[in-house]
């Protein structure tokens, strides 16, 4: 490939690097925003949580995508850029997947610590803060690391609203030379490469974590 080619590649990855990481960051906070929701002592509030996990765990990420960057401007009269767009639709998706890691990280914690704290007479979020997410958070890594290379593959799903993501840069380039072993080998690879660095960055993450109770 000839360097301009290349460098359309590589300007790929970083988009696709950014959608990650704004995306991530997006279904984190709905990850554990919904997930203590569903474990709230108020029925109505663990039913609007369910009911939100249950609507876009039932749905595609590649309709949610045509929904918000097509449908979205139908309805409010703005147009998202496709970057925003990717990150909403992705984020929106799975956070409702990740939401479930938390429900059930937090369900696993000892009853019996729950019972100390309220014996304690600590509040509701000092229970949850200082007793229940020290516990869960090292068990919610090892599936939150699984989520997160599926979200990475997940963001090839944007190159439908023509982002320059790694995977529509790939298909560019195999456009324009017309061999398409070589460059979606590279796209592989590239994939994996990236996916590889965030399994390791998770484990080294749930080794802190899990030395850090062990304290």
């Amino acid at each position: 490939m000839t360097s301009g080619l290349w460098e359309l590649v590589l300007t790929g990855t970083w988009t696709t690097v950014q959608l990650l990481v704004l995306s991530a960051l997006l279904a984190a906070a709905v990850s554990f925003t919904v997930g203590i929701a569903r474990t709230h002592r108020l029925r109505l509030v663990r039913f609007v949580a369910g009911f939100y996990t249950e609507v876009f765990r039932g749905t595609s990420a590649l309709v949610m995508i045509f929904w918000v960057f097509f449908v979205l401007p139908l309805a409010f009269g703005w147009q998202l850029v496709p970057l925003w767009a990717g990150t909403l639709a992705l984020g929106l998706t799975y956070g409702a997947y990740g939401s479930e890691i938390v429900r059930g990280a937090l369900n696993s914690v000892d009853p019996a610590q729950r019972e100390g704290a309220i014996a304690l007479s600590f509040t509701p979020w000092q229970r949850m803060r200082l007793i229940l997410l020290p516990q869960a958070v090292p068990e919610m890594v090892p599936p939150f690391s699984n989520l997160l290379v599926e979200l990475l593959k997940g963001t090839a799903l944007v190159s439908v609203m023509g982002m320059g993501d790694l995977a529509f840069s790939g298909n560019l380039v195999r456009l324009a030379l017309q061999e398409s072993a070589e460059i979606y080998t590279y796209v592989l690879l590239i994939y994996f490469v990236i996916a590889f660095l965030l399994t390791r960055l998770m484990r080294g993450l749930e080794r802190r974590l899990k030395a850090g109770v062990a304290r």
